[in-house]
């Protein structure tokens, strides 16, 4: 699988064009104050009438009134906060991307990990690459980092370990998990080379991964299954990792309301025909040594 678990995609970066047509239409509206002011100082009288045929009653009552601004001077303040955590994470993206690349590829994510203080293989490194969208492993595009970082609210190291806590909490919701453990199918493949299916090692590693936090029972046994039967399993498909997730739902632990007459993947049918094999024979042996212990004790009585 590689040292690292994590991926990315390409974002826009026109950033901050809120504070450029704030400040041209405050200086436009500044101009216009000034020029009414010049207007009613300068403009020479024919009665009550100014040079531009407004009453000069009617001049005393405009220039009573404040200025009135189409826009709302609060958001001023908000886009310029934005505009400072978008250059935050510009900075950030910087400190990690590649040289030629724009991206954040396998030795800028080791160091991205190292600042965050975490395993590339780690579980929150998964959840992470999750929240970013990620589309490879061991890689970050502009897009996935700059979107997932304003998707978690974090513009720093320090705020990005900050979240992972939460991270962590969302990830233990039913629906959150069914959609991280969809995303993980998707991130463990090659997409340059079109990848449909998993290779075996690596959707065992990321059956591990992704079980983190809530391992069901019969995990070990179907790892155990993929791992000694490596003549037989070339791949894992979409389709049987998604059902999986409902067989550990569905199915409990002794296997006893399994049914092949159920729509399950055939490989599952293997396993568990497999795996109730492996048991009886595991309590044959159990039986031998429990008799060939009990005729010793006999033995010695006598």
């Amino acid at each position: 699988m590689g040292q690292c678990v994590t991926k990315c995609k390409n974002p826009s970066s026109t950033l901050g064009s809120k504070n450029g047509e704030s400040g041209s239409k405050s200086h436009s509206k500044r101009s216009a104050v000034h020029k009414d002011d010049r207007g009613s100082a300068c403009g020479k009288s024919s009665g009550d009438i100014l040079v531009n045929g407004t009453k000069k009653t009617d001049a005393a009552v405009e220039s009573s009134q404040p200025p009135t601004f189409s826009g709302d001077t609060k958001k001023d303040p908000v886009s310029n906060a934005e505009e400072s955590s978008l250059q935050r994470i510009e900075e950030l993206f910087r400190r990690y991307k590649d040289e030629r690349e724009d991206a954040i590829l396998e030795e800028g994510m080791e160091r991205f990990c190292n600042d965050l203080c975490v395993d590339p293989t780690e579980f929150k490194v998964l959840v992470l690459a999750w929240k970013f969208q990620a589309a490879t492993m061991c890689k970050f595009t502009r897009k996935e980092f700059f979107e997932g970082c304003k998707a978690i609210n974090a513009d720093s190291i320090d705020s990005i370990c900050a979240r992972f806590s939460s991270l962590l909490n969302e990830a233990k919701q039913e629906d959150k998990f069914k959609d991280l453990y969809r995303f993980t199918f998707q991130f463990g493949l090659d997409s340059e080379e079109g990848q449909r299916s998993l290779h075996r090692e690596i959707a065992i590693a990321l059956w591990k991964l992704v079980f983190t936090q809530n391992k069901p029972p019969i995990l070990d046994q179907w790892l155990h299954f993929l791992t000694e039967n490596p003549s037989g399993i070339k791949g894992i498909s979409r389709d049987t990792w998604n059902m999986f997730l409902n067989f550990t739902q569905v199915i409990g632990p002794d296997l006893s309301n399994y049914s092949e007459d159920e729509a399950w993947p055939s490989l599952f049918d293997t396993f568990v025909e497999w795996e109730m094999e492996r048991r009886k024979k595991e309590e044959e042996t159990k039986c031998v040594m429990c008799l060939d212990t009990e005729g010793l004790c006999v033995e010695e009585q006598t």
